[in-house]
């Protein structure tokens, strides 16, 4: 069943501020001792066969020859689960064992989310515990010990727990079980060197339904759980309709013209909406931060929302998209066969889409209570010179502390998406517009970084590789990316899904790499759209390009900005409970 996230978050506040601050320890899955330098390729075949063969999704792929356990001695229901939402999961056991559950919890004490836990069942007892269910992935696993043991095997970060089983559970990592954190009962996990003995593997299946009335060419795939594609599409629209509407400022019922920041109508209307979107979210401290002019700094004009952490209040996690869109300089349309201009009104793609994105995980991580103080910005003036979100770094008071920075920027035009069929010419009356032959990857970018050819910041690779290879269901499409991208790219297949660190930075993570915060970006194509920075820009414009065999240009459009919606949730969850900090530098 879904559980109702007002109900398992309406705990006694004051446990939270009476919480004595011990050590902090935390685990999960964020170390990284190794990372992995070629991209696996899952062998859905191989796990095609088994399935043919009679193997029950639930079957057993592995077994703890010590503790005599196999995946029939436990039960899990619901089965199927539902994707995307905070589920209550029952189990039941047969025998005594250690359950390893490699997902995200919830602590019933706390409300706080934590990344994995062990359960201890004795011979025939049963348990429940709220797991958010991965949202994008068809099978769910967990791991069966022996009772007492301290370590447990795991996968490697570019598979999913589907794949590691039907290849044969060979393991070069592990997680220790450690300590619970302070306030909870859930014991913590931490990774390890040592993997431990063998270990049955028992799976269920995950189904996402589809919201009512939304068919699979429109979305529907995409459309439910705590956030969803089909959501962040719908926001997307709104903002960038251009439907007339005679008495507003920018004369549509969207809000277009965003350039710059303060100085402009169209801006400070949009700014407006903004913060009463993010108060009508339940947020009581959104704040326009306007800053001094100056001759390099005009017109910064942020929009943030703050929520205060419940441990760590002194210390901030930041997720950051700039609101503002390229200013109109020129007016050309590529999509015509006009030559390239400059600016547009609409900026469906840059970065209406990051907006959007922010403006959703904003209103589903409102209700979880947070170890950390979670801040989420709207920044102006990035196309004019990050200038929002430079001036608003300098501004930060003497005692706080910035964990991470997640920053969304573009999105939605690359995979799954590639290989679009066109009937348009070039500007040179030849080829094809766009150029549909080519493949162009959904990006997780990382940094700070100083050398290409060395991974700086393993433990928040790691990180992105781990929750893309399972959760996010894009294993098959996935690598790291290291070295000169483009040759590393091309190497590997050019997969859909690239992992890289990079030593430059065009968007406002650069503002927080400048003070040491180790940041983690999701985006698409920069300068191969032929729509970027262009009046083209458009919502019809992104679904063109995104059409292909596979799916309707809204069905991948949806799915891409479904796996961005996900992709930066997740990264939020899990760096509230072990943040990645700078210590390769």
């Amino acid at each position: 069943m879904e559980v109702s996230l007002v109900a398992l978050f309406s705990i006694n506040r004051s446990l939270c501020d009476l919480r004595v601050r011990g050590t902090r320890k935390s685990g999960g899955f964020n170390n990284a001792p190794i990372i992995p330098n070629q991209m696996r390729r899952s062998p859905l075949p191989l796990i095609l066969v088994l399935l043919m063969l009679g193997a029950s999704v639930q079957g057993c792929f592995g077994s703890d020859d010590d503790g005599g356990l196999s995946d029939s001695d436990l039960d899990v229901s619901p089965d199927p689960l539902t994707a995307g939402i905070f589920q209550s999961v029952h189990f039941h056991a047969e025998k005594a064992m250690r359950v390893l559950v490699p997902y995200l919890v919830l602590q019933p004490e706390t409300g706080y989310v934590q990344n994995g836990t062990v359960l201890d069942l004795g011979a025939n007892k049963e348990t429940n515990i709220v797991i958010l269910i991965p949202p994008r992935a068809d099978t769910f696993a967990v791991l069966l010990g022996k009772p007492g043991r301290d370590f447990f095997p795991i996968r490697e970060g570019n598979i999913s727990w589907s794949t590691w089983a039907a290849t044969g559970m060979d393991a070069t990592r592990g997680v220790r079980v450690i300590e619970a954190e302070n306030g909870s009962e859930l014991l913590q996990l931490t990774n390890s060197t040592e993997t431990g003995d063998e270990v049955a593997i028992h799976m269920a299946s995950i189904v996402r339904p589809m919201a009512a009335n939304v068919p699979i060419e429109e979305g529907g795939a995409h459309s439910t759980g705590l956030v969803a594609g089909k959501r962040t599409y719908d926001t997307l629209s709104f903002i960038t309709d251009d439907s007339l509407s005679p008495l507003d400022v920018d004369l549509a019922k969207g809000y277009l013209d965003r350039w710059a920041g303060q100085g402009n109508p169209a801006y400070e209307d949009a700014a407006n909406w903004v913060k009463s979107t993010l108060e009508s979210f339940g947020y009581d401290d959104v704040r326009h931060h306007r800053f001094q002019y100056t001759e390099s700094n005009p017109e910064a004009y942020n929009i943030c929302a703050y929520k205060q952490g419940y441990e760590f209040p002194d210390e901030w996690m930041v997720i950051g998209s700039h609101f503002d869109i390229a200013p109109m300089i020129v007016i050309n349309d590529p999509s015509s066969g006009t030559p390239r201009g400059y600016g547009t009104r609409i900026g469906a793609y840059d970065n209406t889409v990051g907006t959007s994105v922010n403006l959703n995980m904003a209103q589903a991580l409102f209700d979880i209570p947070t170890r950390r103080g979670i801040v989420f910005c709207f920044w102006s003036s990035e196309e004019g010179g990050k200038r929002g979100s430079i001036a608003w770094v300098h501004d930060l008071p003497d005692d706080i502390t910035i964990t991470n920075y997640i920053n969304i920027d573009m999105g939605g035009v690359n995979w799954p998406g590639n290989g679009t069929p066109s009937d348009r010419t070039d500007n040179n009356g030849g080829g094809s517009y766009p150029a549909s032959s080519e493949n162009w990857p959904f990006r997780v970018y990382i940094g700070p970084d100083t050398d290409e050819n060395i991974i700086n910041q393993p433990e928040m690779v790691y990180l992105a590789e781990w929750l893309a290879g399972d959760a996010l269901g894009v294993e098959e499409q996935l690598a790291v990316l290291n070295g000169e991208l483009k040759a590393d790219w091309a190497a590997k297949g050019e997969p859909g899904v690239v992992v890289n660190e990079a030593t430059t930075a065009r968007s406002d993570h650069a503002s927080f790499q400048e003070i040491g915060t180790v940041t983690v970006g999701f985006g698409g194509l920069v300068d191969g759209y032929d729509c970027y920075h262009q009046t083209c820009d458009t919502v019809d414009e992104m679904e063109y390009w995104m059409e292909n065999d596979y799916g309707t240009g809204t069905q991948n459009l949806v799915n891409s900005i479904d796996l961005m919606t996900w992709y930066g949730t997740m990264m939020f969850l899990h760096l509230d409970h072990q943040p990645v900090l700078n210590s390769y530098l």
